[in-house]
């Protein structure tokens, strides 16, 4: 089996913006995905379902996130991590850069 080394520089990565509120840079192998997220305040993301497991670690900003019935806010320098199958729903209370890591197991992204 061949190994193969990347290395990225997040300045260097596309910025895609997902909606006028919510932009994004990510680098994703075949079973894993990391994301550079940025939130205006008030942007709403609506509630999924993962099929894996998330850790969102909050660098600046606060985030409300509903996790199936139960709100949990989290803050600049805290990780929330997210079981599998679990419906989640965000809203930014304050302009929240973030990033999130998820396992995908597949080439899905």
């Amino acid at each position: 089996m061949t190994s193969r080394v990347v290395v990225c520089r997040w300045e260097n990565l596309e910025l895609t913006k997902v909606t006028e509120m919510v932009s994004r840079k990510i680098v994703a192998t075949n079973s894993q995905v990391v994301s550079q997220v940025y939130l205006k305040k008030g942007a709403h993301i609506p509630s999924c379902v993962s099929e894996s497991d998330r850790s969102i670690y909050v660098l600046q900003g606060v985030l409300r996130m509903r996790v199936d019935d139960e709100e949990i806010l989290v803050g600049e320098g805290e990780i929330i991590q997210i079981s599998a199958q679990l419906t989640r729903q965000v809203e930014a209370l304050d302009d929240t850069f973030a990033i999130e890591f998820a396992n995908t197991g597949s080439a899905t992204k």
